[in-house]
Protein backbone atom coordinates (compact mmCIF):
# COMPACT_ATOMS: atom_id res chain seq x y z
CA UNK A 1 0.00 0.00 0.00
CA UNK A 2 2.75 2.18 0.98
CA UNK A 3 4.72 1.96 -2.02
CA UNK A 4 1.15 2.93 -4.36
CA UNK A 5 0.92 5.85 -2.72
CA UNK A 6 4.63 6.39 -3.17
CA UNK A 7 4.42 5.81 -6.97
CA UNK A 8 1.14 8.18 -7.07
CA UNK A 9 3.15 10.95 -5.37
CA UNK A 10 6.18 10.45 -7.70
CA UNK A 11 3.97 10.23 -10.81
CA UNK A 12 2.61 13.39 -9.38
CA UNK A 13 5.35 15.15 -9.07
CA UNK A 14 7.11 14.17 -12.50
CA UNK A 15 3.60 15.50 -14.29
CA UNK A 16 4.28 18.47 -13.06
CA UNK A 17 8.17 18.82 -13.42
CA UNK A 18 7.58 17.62 -16.96
CA UNK A 19 4.65 20.23 -17.82
CA UNK A 20 7.57 22.98 -16.19
CA UNK A 21 10.43 21.56 -18.54
CA UNK A 22 7.98 21.78 -21.46
CA UNK A 23 7.11 26.07 -20.39
CA UNK A 24 9.51 28.51 -22.11
CA UNK A 25 6.52 31.22 -21.24
CA UNK A 26 2.94 31.56 -19.36
CA UNK A 27 0.57 34.41 -20.13
CA UNK A 28 -2.44 34.32 -18.24
CA UNK A 29 -5.20 36.82 -16.53
CA UNK A 30 -4.62 36.90 -12.15
CA UNK A 31 -6.34 38.29 -9.21
CA UNK A 32 -4.42 39.30 -6.47
CA UNK A 33 -5.39 39.62 -3.13
CA UNK A 34 -2.63 41.48 -0.64
CA UNK A 35 -4.11 41.81 2.86
CA UNK A 36 -7.51 41.71 1.22
CA UNK A 37 -7.29 44.59 -0.90
CA UNK A 38 -8.17 42.54 -4.49
CA UNK A 39 -6.65 43.45 -7.40
CA UNK A 40 -6.47 41.52 -11.28
CA UNK A 41 -5.44 42.24 -14.58
CA UNK A 42 -3.17 40.14 -17.12
CA UNK A 43 0.78 38.99 -16.82
CA UNK A 44 2.94 36.80 -19.11
CA UNK A 45 6.14 35.36 -17.43
CA UNK A 46 9.17 33.99 -19.65
CA UNK A 47 11.14 31.93 -17.29
CA UNK A 48 13.88 32.37 -15.93
CA UNK A 49 12.77 35.07 -13.98
CA UNK A 50 10.63 37.81 -15.90
CA UNK A 51 7.25 38.63 -15.60
CA UNK A 52 4.94 41.72 -16.80
CA UNK A 53 2.04 42.44 -15.39
CA UNK A 54 -0.64 44.98 -16.20
CA UNK A 55 -3.00 45.71 -13.37
CA UNK A 56 -7.21 46.48 -14.94
CA UNK A 57 -7.64 49.12 -12.62
CA UNK A 58 -4.50 51.26 -11.13
CA UNK A 59 -2.32 51.57 -14.32
CA UNK A 60 -0.22 49.64 -12.73
CA UNK A 61 2.84 47.69 -14.03
CA UNK A 62 4.87 44.91 -12.86
CA UNK A 63 8.14 44.40 -14.64
CA UNK A 64 11.45 41.84 -13.95
CA UNK A 65 13.81 41.85 -16.63
CA UNK A 66 15.48 39.02 -14.62
CA UNK A 67 17.60 41.17 -12.15
CA UNK A 68 15.54 44.08 -11.46
CA UNK A 69 11.73 44.42 -10.58
CA UNK A 70 9.77 47.19 -11.20
CA UNK A 71 6.67 48.10 -10.07
CA UNK A 72 5.44 51.63 -11.80
CA UNK A 73 1.89 53.35 -10.89
CA UNK A 74 0.25 57.16 -11.70
CA UNK A 75 2.64 58.25 -8.53
CA UNK A 76 5.13 56.08 -7.97
CA UNK A 77 8.00 54.18 -9.32
CA UNK A 78 9.98 51.55 -7.16
CA UNK A 79 12.78 49.00 -8.12
CA UNK A 80 14.60 46.40 -6.34
CA UNK A 81 16.87 43.95 -7.19
CA UNK A 82 15.55 40.59 -8.24
CA UNK A 83 16.93 38.75 -5.66
CA UNK A 84 15.45 40.14 -2.75
CA UNK A 85 11.97 39.61 -3.84
CA UNK A 86 9.79 36.24 -3.56
CA UNK A 87 9.76 36.55 -7.44
CA UNK A 88 13.35 35.39 -7.43
CA UNK A 89 12.29 32.21 -6.50
CA UNK A 90 8.53 31.92 -8.03
CA UNK A 91 9.90 32.68 -11.98
CA UNK A 92 12.91 30.84 -11.30
CA UNK A 93 11.51 27.47 -13.07
CA UNK A 94 14.68 25.18 -12.37
CA UNK A 95 14.57 26.11 -8.55
CA UNK A 96 11.01 24.98 -8.59
CA UNK A 97 12.26 21.31 -10.01
CA UNK A 98 14.66 21.16 -8.02
CA UNK A 99 12.08 21.83 -4.73
CA UNK A 100 9.59 19.43 -6.42
CA UNK A 101 11.86 16.62 -6.33
CA UNK A 102 12.46 17.26 -2.47
CA UNK A 103 9.48 18.25 -1.15
CA UNK A 104 6.45 16.40 0.06
CA UNK A 105 3.24 17.77 -1.76
CA UNK A 106 -0.13 18.35 -0.12
CA UNK A 107 -3.16 17.61 -2.02
CA UNK A 108 -5.54 20.79 -0.73
CA UNK A 109 -9.52 19.14 -2.01
CA UNK A 110 -8.70 17.11 -4.69
CA UNK A 111 -8.21 20.23 -6.81
CA UNK A 112 -4.80 21.54 -6.08
CA UNK A 113 -1.63 20.31 -5.54
CA UNK A 114 0.47 22.47 -3.12
CA UNK A 115 4.38 22.43 -2.57
CA UNK A 116 5.66 24.68 0.79
CA UNK A 117 8.95 26.10 0.09
CA UNK A 118 11.30 27.53 2.68
CA UNK A 119 13.78 29.23 2.01
CA UNK A 120 16.09 32.21 4.38
CA UNK A 121 13.27 34.37 4.88
CA UNK A 122 10.81 33.24 2.41
CA UNK A 123 7.55 31.64 2.57
CA UNK A 124 6.06 30.03 -0.53
CA UNK A 125 3.36 28.04 -1.62
CA UNK A 126 3.05 26.78 -5.10
CA UNK A 127 0.12 25.47 -6.18
CA UNK A 128 -0.38 23.47 -9.13
CA UNK A 129 -4.10 22.11 -10.75
CA UNK A 130 -4.82 18.16 -9.84
CA UNK A 131 -6.05 17.33 -13.60
CA UNK A 132 -3.17 19.69 -15.56
CA UNK A 133 -0.48 19.55 -13.46
CA UNK A 134 -0.76 23.29 -14.80
CA UNK A 135 0.48 26.61 -12.25
CA UNK A 136 -2.65 28.25 -10.78
CA UNK A 137 -1.30 30.27 -8.30
CA UNK A 138 1.01 31.13 -5.45
CA UNK A 139 0.90 32.83 -1.25
CA UNK A 140 4.13 34.54 -0.38
CA UNK A 141 4.91 37.59 2.03
CA UNK A 142 5.71 40.69 -0.34
CA UNK A 143 9.00 42.45 0.58
CA UNK A 144 6.84 44.90 3.35
CA UNK A 145 5.37 42.00 4.88
CA UNK A 146 2.27 41.72 3.19
CA UNK A 147 0.56 38.40 2.71
CA UNK A 148 0.15 37.90 -1.05
CA UNK A 149 -2.29 35.80 -2.76
CA UNK A 150 -2.18 35.38 -6.34
CA UNK A 151 -5.02 33.01 -8.81
CA UNK A 152 -4.49 32.59 -11.76
CA UNK A 153 -6.29 31.83 -14.88
CA UNK A 154 -6.80 31.55 -18.71
CA UNK A 155 -3.68 30.25 -19.18
CA UNK A 156 -1.84 29.76 -22.80
CA UNK A 157 2.11 28.86 -23.25
CA UNK A 158 5.16 28.93 -25.02
CA UNK A 159 3.30 32.16 -27.31
CA UNK A 160 5.68 34.44 -29.59
CA UNK A 161 6.04 37.22 -27.22
CA UNK A 162 7.04 41.28 -28.30
CA UNK A 163 10.68 41.91 -27.86
CA UNK A 164 10.63 44.78 -25.40
CA UNK A 165 8.22 43.19 -23.42
CA UNK A 166 10.68 42.81 -20.32
CA UNK A 167 12.29 45.90 -20.74
CA UNK A 168 12.55 48.06 -17.27
CA UNK A 169 10.40 51.02 -17.82
CA UNK A 170 11.90 54.37 -16.90
CA UNK A 171 10.73 56.65 -13.58
CA UNK A 172 7.70 59.28 -14.08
Amino acid sequence: FLILISNVNADINEKIVQNLNNTKNLDFKFEQNINGKIENGHCTIKYPKKIFCEYAISSKILVSNGKSLVIKTRTGYYRYPIEKTPLNLILDKSYLISKIYNIKERIVNDNFINYTILEKDNKINIFFDTQTFELIGWQNTDIYQNFNITFISSVSKNRVLPKNLFKIPAPN
